[in-house]
């Protein structure tokens, strides 16, 4: 395992034990209180734990080196793990929204002030959960779920300090329940992202880059007279894949190949970051040809 891994295992352990402690603490709080927006925030605590051991997981995995069964090495391990979290993170919201639409309609007594204090208490935790992958999590849709699991975690903390003065000042029970159908609904967006995201990864949808704009860039290329059969897709968030057939004027010989298929290359990593480019050279087969068939 490389400095930067063994560095980004560092920050899960931390994490996954610092969202452990937090869960006790507030599964406790929650039940001695009688707060459902702090029971809740137990729920996102132990979810998210457990998300962070499979973010790992995954993370180890997708660092393994490609093999002859897999040639493209365990990438999409991390795509699903991203897809696995988000997904229970939405089904958990939805159930904490069912419960508190009950507690609405039927609102207990809570105490306020040990609410209050254990609310603050994981506000402070989980934002510094949050902290530490934040830096990691811009270029690694896995490390982006597990962050944003933490990050649902510090708004749900801070309506749940929101929700503690409510009770303290006024008494106001059923803004508990209420808080907790807010951030919920937050999370559930959120998630939704990543999921969208994910899913289009694992059905091999391509980037948001245009067709018909690649195609462009190398018929820019001298020699190249169409470019047909393009299929673009990604293995990970940070691997795009492209091939193609591509027409070439008679006068270019097979030897050219090589530097064609290298200008090629280097133009679509420079203008739509194309990491690995398949090309097949024809000259007049397919030439009439769309670009995508």
């Amino acid at each position: 395992m490389d400095h930067h891994n063994d560095a980004t295992g560092k920050k899960f352990f931390f994490v996954t034990i610092l969202n452990a402690l937090i869960t006790i603490m507030e599964f406790v709080g929650g039940l001695v209180s009688g707060s459902l927006s702090l029971l809740s925030d137990a729920v996102h605590n132990l979810q998210d734990t457990i998300s962070i051991v499979i973010s790992y997981i995954a993370h180890v995995i997708g660092n393994k080196k490609s093999n002859s069964n897999k040639t493209f090495g365990y990438k999409r391990a991390e795509i699903l793990a991203a897809f696995i979290n988000s997904s229970v993170l939405i089904a958990i919201t939805i159930l904490l929204v069912i419960e508190s639409v009950k507690r609405i309609s039927q609102p207990s007594e809570i105490n306020g002030s040990l609410m209050m204090i254990v609310a603050i208490i994981g506000l402070v935790a989980n934002g510094v959960s949050m902290w530490i992958l934040l830096k990691d999590s811009k270029n690694n849709l896995n490390i982006k779920a597990t962050m944003l699991h933490m990050l649902s975690d510090t708004v749900s903390s801070v309506g749940v300090v929101l929700a503690a003065i409510f009770v303290q000042v006024f008494n106001w029970y059923w803004v508990d329940p209420l808080i907790t159908i807010i951030v919920a609904l937050w999370i559930m967006r959120e998630s939704y992202g990543v999921v969208k995201e994910t899913v289009n990864i694992l059905m091999e949808a391509g980037p948001d880059i245009d067709l018909e704009d690649v195609k462009q860039t190398i018929m820019e290329v001298p020699g190249i007279i169409n470019v047909h059969h393009g299929h673009l897709w990604m293995i990970d968030e940070n691997t795009i894949i492209f091939d193609a057939h591509i027409n070439v004027a008679g006068t270019r010989k097979v030897i050219d190949t090589e530097d064609l298929y290298d200008e090629v290359g280097k133009l679509l990593k420079e203008r739509f970051n194309i990491s690995h480019v398949t090309l097949q050279c024809e000259c007049k087969l397919g030439i009439e040809e769309p670009m995508i068939k």
